[in-house]
């Protein structure tokens, strides 16, 4: 009798190409999330992320409500909700209402970071204040409160989310530093570590996790989910040329110049200097290229040198169709 594959999961950037319209992009990710489940992925999860050409994914709730409508059993989730941009009696009103409509298939992945730039953030927030602020924990806790009660005496006692008669969903901690998973220790929630781009080893990160992980009414054993990076296509070569246009969406990303996300023909043409190739070469190793085989090999070395439970994989390819297939080769090549 042979195991089980280890879950798969798809993270979605909604990612906008050169040539297309953003809008265009959000009715992409509706294509690959159905594309997703007759795959085989357990989870769907929407980013949020602000002001960045490349990405239409703004408002993961909304996406969240449009993918669920447009299938029928996967889970699917945020990945995740920037918990200060937002009220956490909004956050626990709104994923009661997913969970109503959906039962037993939302997740609610929460991050303290803002998925922009300060001045964005600040727009978001409305104060400085709220822009310094340091209170994961107290956000965290109120929006349990609005679920489950308020201690007695709060001022907010009174206040429930509703709809009241479903929980919220499983709640997941987002991180791409040692503070995400000590959170998630602390709160005994899952912990999702973004290894797509974390600069830390996450074999670290996600072993202390589970070291000082506290069992909770919620969840009594830790569980994680590694974020990847994967690039897969049918042979090498084309691999390598999704992945260089990739690499000048981050390059133009990081310096600065944010844009739509080039095409490996953009990509072929554009003057590399030695400065920004060698800038690239360091950031290559964080995404698994190649054929269905090469890259099912990388993601299960890293699965297993991470010590993590399932993974969930992003892929910014230019061409829909092409970023479709990647996603369905590797869910054949996995074993879904």
């Amino acid at each position: 009798m042979t195991s089980e594959p280890m879950p798969l999961s798809v993270l979605d950037l909604s990612p906008v190409p050169t040539g297309s319209r953003p809008s265009q992009a959000l009715h992409e990710t509706l294509e690959l999330a159905r594309t997703a489940e007759a795959a085989g992925y357990k989870r769907y999860w929407l980013a949020e992320h602000h002001n960045i050409p490349s990405v239409a994914s703004s408002t993961p709730e909304v996406m969240i409500a449009a993918v669920a409508a447009a299938t029928s059993h996967i889970r699917v989730g945020s990945g995740g909700i920037m918990l200060p941009n937002h009220s956490p009696l909004k956050v626990a009103e709104t994923f009661r209402v997913l969970a109503g409509l959906h039962p037993d298939r939302i997740d609610l992945g929460i991050g303290r970071a803002p998925g922009t730039d300060q001045r964005t953030a600040l727009a978001l927030r409305r104060s400085r204040e709220a822009l310094g602020a340091d209170d994961f924990p107290e956000q965290y806790a109120e929006l349990r409160a609005y679920a489950e009660g308020f201690p007695t005496g709060h001022p907010f006692a009174p206040i429930s989310a509703q709809p009241d008669d479903v929980p919220l969903p499983p709640v997941w901690i987002l991180g791409s530093s040692t503070y995400g998973g000590q959170a998630a220790a602390a709160l005994g929630t899952g912990f999702a570590y973004a290894g797509h781009f974390g600069t830390l080893d996450p074999a670290g990160v996600i072993a202390s996790y589970r070291e000082n992980f506290q069992p909770s009414d919620h969840r009594s054993t830790p569980h994680v989910i590694l974020a990847l990076a994967a690039i897969v296509a049918d042979t090498e070569e084309r691999a390598q040329q999704l992945a260089q246009a990739n690499a000048l969406s981050m390059l133009r990303l990081r310096s600065g110049r944010p844009g739509p996300l080039p095409s490996p023909e953009e990509a072929a043409a554009y003057p590399w200097s030695d400065a920004e190739r060698a800038a690239v070469e360091e950031w290559a190793g964080l995404v698994s290229v190649g054929t269905p085989d090469q890259v099912v090999a990388d993601l299960q070395s890293r699965a297993k040198a991470a010590d993590a439970d399932e993974l969930i994989i992003t892929t910014n390819i230019h061409s829909p169709a092409e970023r479709r297939h990647s996603f369905t080769q590797l869910a054949a090549a996995w074993g879904l």
